[in-house]
């Protein structure tokens, strides 16, 4: 059964998307099977996918609203799969935008996705869930299926007040949907090391969080920035590039504190 992981925080701007499609790409590579789910209305997770979000058939929000499985919606990106970094998507477009208002009176509405993805969850190692900054009947799908959330942050003052609220919304969702949920880890992103100030708040993370905070820090890095224009993780992109090595690093981490869960 794959172990399912959103990747989330309410502040936005903090590299979630970044984070999700490269730690998908990393962990394709190092030989797990990955399926990511895209649920932000943006796409951006799809489209760095290398999946045309305009070309989508189906997407999550047909499978939230059960006119569709994942199976029949989940796609692969031809480009991924040539860099042997292949790994499935279940895309998002504007459409999912609509799913907010229509979830509002239907049963089971927060579960929606849980039910979907429990028929696919033998086909996956893991399940990688991209959710929006803000915190929406979307969000709390992803939420209630997860067995942990993974918080990608910058080590910057007002990241910290994010991370207090989103904490509490955990703790709020373990106490009345889902008793499985944690904070499986912090990941330090656009971590520039000339700035004092990172510094200082990366070993407050680490006094505060001791080993929830991951080994791995992902650096400031252009060629991450500039691989979704391609519609590739920067993992594909650039491999050789400091960022990528960092995320195929953070894979191997996964994949090590996963076996110790």
């Amino acid at each position: 059964m794959a172990k399912i992981f959103c990747i989330a925080n309410q502040k936005g701007g903090v590299g979630k998307t970044t984070t999700t499609v490269n730690l998908a790409a990393g962990l394709a590579k190092v030989g797990q099977r990955v399926l990511l789910v895209d649920l932000d209305p943006q796409g951006n997770a799809t489209m760095g996918s290398g999946v045309d979000k305009r070309q989508l058939a189906l997407s999550v929000y047909d499978v939230l609203l059960e006119s569709s499985t994942v199976a029949q919606a989940r796609v692969a990106s031809e480009k991924l799969q040539a860099a042997g970094c292949g790994y499935q998507v279940l895309g998002a477009n504007r459409e999912l935008a609509g799913a907010e208002v229509e979830l509002v009176e239907v049963e089971r509405r927060e579960r929606r996705l849980k039910t979907a993805l429990t028929a696919v969850s033998p086909d996956y190692d893991f399940i990688l869930i991209d959710c929006p900054p803000s915190l929406s009947m979307l969000t709390l799908n992803g939420l209630c299926c997860a067995n942990g959330v993974i918080v990608p942050m910058q080590c910057e003052y007002f990241a910290l007040e994010g991370l207090t609220d989103l904490v509490n919304t955990i703790k709020q969702v373990r106490a009345n949907l889902n008793r499985d949920l944690a904070v499986i880890g912090l990941l330090r992103v656009m971590f520039d090391p000339r700035i004092t100030l990172q510094q200082q708040v990366s070993e407050q993370l680490k006094a505060h969080f001791g080993d929830k905070v991951f080994e791995t820090v992902i650096p400031r890095n252009v060629r991450l920035a500039e691989a979704p224009s391609y519609g590739l993780p920067g993992v594909v992109f650039d491999p050789s590039s400091r960022g990528a090595q960092a995320y195929i690093a953070f894979a191997n981490e996964m994949v090590a504190r996963v076996a110790r869960l």
